[in-house]
């Protein structure tokens, strides 16, 4: 994955070119670009420090910040007022785990290995409690629809639904931490993919440098979506539900395929489903929350295709993940799924 770190030269393209006044596409792509290697060393310095920590510890910290990245992006898109685009860009990332990342992961797998098995009790806990988050997401957008003249109650019913789902969240990771037991083969292949090679300083230091340099750039591209948009003929709603997720997950990606090559589906799988849970029931409610002291409240609302493609998209990986064993066929299907949810969220008006 080494070979993503060549795509840094575009830090200091983004960072000078946004100093001399640039053209916003240049500064969008360069800062795009620069934020996938970015990312990918911000994930494996929080892996180096949960590796000094202990299990229970380096859980948490995992848990907090694997989507650091994408959390910085929409952090800087709500203060600039862009909405639209953070409630694309979670609708975007569920999908882009379980449908893309989980069907290149089982297609690459598939072909090199044949099928693949896995625990299907663990994989069923997890599709069944990503079911029920994305239900959680849901309620606020029917209520909405149902009665739309109710502006008011919607804000407090997506504050109390961003309550709830950080409560799940939390006993989530509480029932995970004392009650239950990896499975021996999953943390063998976590202790593989991470030895914890780095000092805890070095670790600190690296996790720092790159939050700030994350952060530099997120409020580059941020700041140059609009005019791309009109440049480029996209609307704001496709780069928050497709390029948005791409970018501060690709590292985290490439892992689950790369697992997935090496026949470790119960690590590809916590990857691609753990990462969707983390947006949905973590990252989605701490966006509302802090979307009021910003001043520009978020609300769970979702336009009527997000709702009808994230329950689809979902629903179907649970159902290839159900029976604990995968093939290459079963992810050519799921990217053929994301390939026509992405051709539809483009020509899908702003």
């Amino acid at each position: 994955m080494k070979y993503l770190n060549l795509l840094l030269v575009f830090a200091p393209v983004a960072i000078v070119g946004a100093l001399a006044g640039a053209t916003p596409t240049l500064l969008f792509v360069a800062s795009a670009l620069a934020v996938i290697p970015a990312a990918g060393i911000l994930g494996h310095a929080t892996e180096e420090l949960a590796a000094h920590t202990g299990p229970r510890v380096g859980g948490l910290l995992n848990a907090t910040l694997g989507n650091a990245a994408e959390l910085i992006i929409t952090l800087f898109a709500i203060r600039a007022g862009l909405l639209d685009l953070v409630k694309a860009s979670i609708t975007g990332s569920i999908l882009g785990n379980v449908l893309l990342v989980m069907g290149a992961s089982v297609l690459a797998g598939g072909v090199r290995n044949g099928t693949q098995r896995f625990d299907r009790t663990h994989a069923g806990v997890n599709a069944t409690q990503l079911l029920l988050a994305v239900l959680a997401l849901m309620i606020p957008s029917l209520f909405f629809f149902a009665h739309t003249e109710t502006a008011g109650p919607v804000e407090s019913l997506s504050l109390g639904t961003a309550v709830a789902m950080i409560i799940v969240y939390a006993l989530g990771l509480l029932f995970a931490f004392r009650y239950a037991s990896p499975e021996p083969a999953l943390a063998q292949d976590v202790e593989a993919e991470h030895p914890g090679g780095w000092s805890v300083g070095k670790s600190v230091a690296v996790l720092l440098a790159t939050t700030a340099l994350i952060a530099w750039l997120s409020e580059i591209l941020v700041g140059s979506v609009e005019h791309t948009t009109q440049a480029l003929g996209l609307s704001e709603f496709f780069i928050g539900i497709i390029v948005v997720p791409l970018v501060g997950n690709v590292a985290e990606h490439v892992v689950a395929v790369q697992a997935a090559w090496r026949n470790k589906m119960e690590l590809s799988m916590a990857v691609s489903v753990g990462s969707s849970l983390q947006i949905a029931l973590f990252v989605a409610p701490v966006l509302v929350f802090v979307s009021l002291l910003m001043g520009h409240p978020l609300t769970l609302v979702f336009n009527p295709f997000e709702i009808v493609a994230l329950f689809a998209g979902v629903l179907i990986a649970a159902f290839v993940s159900q029976d604990g064993e995968t093939n290459w066929l079963e992810g050519a299907q799921l990217l053929g799924v994301y390939a026509i949810l992405a051709l539809a969220f483009l020509f899908l008006p702003a």
